[in-house]
């Protein structure tokens, strides 16, 4: 079993016991079992290494600390903006790396991912406290329906 199916079936085993909540050994039979019955990702399709996943898990780490300052500023100041933003999918990612992507991404409470567009895009929505510079809901509103229709016109 090389690296990266380990961190898959790793990662089956934690969304397993977040979801139970309990850490019995029968329940940990149960979460083994079905993190090895689960079909792994086809490696044709989707490429990861070793770096993709420690890159995520470093992200993971920086974003708890986030996570508290952001709820903490948005206890503190009105956060009455928002933006729609299109972020780009690294390429060939599996389906546990865009899982923690969107996990990363949805963790902080200042964002939150809409959609995910297969393989291509997230979209994001943001709250902030002001605007940016000559920026205006409308206009994040407008980049996004030009990137959604560039999108259908290639397909």
């Amino acid at each position: 079993m090389d690296t990266i199916t380990f961190l898959n079936i790793l990662l089956r085993l934690a969304l397993w016991f977040l979801l139970t909540a309990d850490l019995s050994p029968a329940n940990i039979v149960i979460g083994v079992a079905i993190a090895l019955l689960l079909p792994l990702p086809r490696s044709d399709k989707f490429s990861s290494t070793l770096k993709d996943w420690l890159g995520v898990f470093w992200k993971i780490i920086i974003a708890i600390p986030q996570a508290y300052i952001e709820a903490i500023q948005i206890m503190l100041l009105p956060h009455n903006h928002e933006k729609m933003v299109m972020e780009k999918v690294k390429p060939r990612r599996t389906p546990g790396l865009v899982f923690l992507d969107i996990f990363l991404i949805t963790f902080t409470p200042k964002t939150i991912v809409t959609r995910y567009l297969e393989g291509e895009y997230y979209e994001v929505h943001h709250v902030r406290w002001r605007k940016e510079p000559a920026e205006s809901q409308s206009e994040g509103r407008k980049s996004l329906g030009k990137e959604l229709a560039a999108r259908k016109k290639n397909n």
